[in-house]
């Protein structure tokens, strides 16, 4: 596939996989009251595992030292990022959750870079997401425990990035479906106590299955399919789109209003996406 066409593909599942998880974190919020944060993590992730596990046929993978070097890394950071966002936003807005989260990514994009464009993006990147985050205390009161329970989803995001590029090479497209099943694991603890006492009727359940799927499996194998052809920094850069998609879903679905200066930051950030992908598929194809 010829270097520019890498890119634009690579940027169209980043772009389409921050659509799904936000459709489907707005739509998860709605099982909170039912099964808590924890037992939609659960499902979330149970769910998407046991989808992906049909399509790409998992039980033919080998259960060998390289499938678990490659899915407990994977998945652990996986599933620990996803509790620790769900939890953060029963607490604080979705909007300023995927702000505070994209630290993570960010500070591994920031640490993959050498060279000057990239860190021109970088600020660019920093700049947006300064005017997305409402920083004064009359706009909007953070709740602290949900702000530090979003760093911490942040920290396991950039973990996310790194095992990623290593499962996606070791495992391939089975990657996402075997981490998930360890992932879901990992949560199984904490999401029992809050389905214990659950009705789980049709619409529940089809809502559970929803989030699954936007949440978890298709975004999770777009991104696979990305991880697996852009460098760190790049990748890293384009998910600073995620808050501004989380803005953009924000007005279209639920009618919140976005001052101004919010506006601007969701410009700087898709520059800073669309910048990094033209610099890193053409210094990909300057060598050649």
């Amino acid at each position: 596939m010829p270097p520019t066409t890498t890119a634009l593909s690579s940027l169209l599942a980043v772009m389409l996989a921050m659509l799904s998880i936000t459709l489907g974190a707005s739509l998860a919020k709605s099982l909170f009251p039912l099964i808590g944060a924890a037992g939609t993590t659960l499902f979330r992730l149970g769910c998407a595992a046991l989808l992906l596990s049909l399509v790409f046929r998992v039980w033919r993978a080998p259960l060998d030292r390289r499938t678990l070097l490659g899915a407990i890394p994977y998945g652990l950071s996986l599933g620990a990022m996803n509790l620790l966002f769900y939890l953060a936003i029963e607490r604080i807005p979705l909007g300023v959750a995927l702000a505070i989260e994209f630290i993570g990514p960010l500070t591994v994009a920031l640490l993959s870079s050498r060279l000057r464009e990239d860190f021109i993006w970088l600020a660019l990147a920093i700049v947006g997401l300064l005017l997305l985050l409402p920083l004064r205390a009359a706009e909007q009161a953070i709740d602290p425990l949900g702000a530090a329970l979003a760093l911490g989803a942040g920290v396991f995001w950039g973990l996310y990035m790194l095992t990623g590029k290593r499962a996606g090479a070791l495992l391939g497209a089975q990657a996402p479906a075997l981490g998930m099943w360890v992932g879901t694991l990992l949560v199984l603890p904490f999401g029992l106590g809050g389905v214990s006492e659950t009705s789980f009727t049709l619409p529940v359940v089809l809502t559970i299955a929803g989030v699954g799927l936007l949440s978890s499996a298709i975004p999770y194998s777009l991104e696979m399919f990305a991880l697996r052809r852009l460098p760190l920094k790049s990748y890293g850069i384009l998910t600073s789109g995620e808050p501004a998609m989380g803005a953009l879903m924000g007005l279209l679905l639920l009618g919140e209003q976005l001052p101004p200066s919010q506006w601007l930051g969701i410009a700087a950030i898709i520059a800073a996406s669309m910048g990094t992908t033209w610099h890193g598929g053409r210094r990909r194809a300057d060598p050649a």
